[in-house]
């Protein structure tokens, strides 16, 4: 796999991030996104584990917010998809879409 494949976690989560926006992306948020629109469940470890490998390919960067008093005063670390990871979802969704090319048959009425 080359370097702009991404894997179904790791899609999702910076789809999640795509949709919540840098002011609202943080890994509660984004394990709730996931949820609501997909039904899976995931941990919140996971989506730290993922955002850190994510940031370590230079496709997302975070920064921690001010603290919150009705948190105990932890801040939160927030989260923005940067030009590669935009290039990374695109490409997925590209080679994704080509592998559905033909199989309407299958899919039954609509598109995926």
């Amino acid at each position: 796999m080359g370097q702009n494949v991404l894997g179904e976690l790791e899609l999702l989560v910076m789809l999640a991030v795509l949709r919540l926006g840098e002011s609202e992306a943080y890994a509660v948020s984004i394990a709730e996104e996931i949820r609501e629109r997909t039904g899976r469940s995931v941990r919140r470890a996971t989506v730290y584990v993922t955002l850190q490998r994510l940031e370590q390919k230079g496709m997302v960067s975070s920064w921690l917010g001010d603290p919150l008093p009705q948190r105990g005063g932890k801040a939160r670390r927030y989260v923005r998809l940067e030009e590669p990871g935009r290039v990374a979802v695109q490409e997925t969704r590209r080679r994704l879409q080509s592998m559905w090319k033909g199989l309407e048959l299958l899919q039954g009425e609509g598109t995926p």
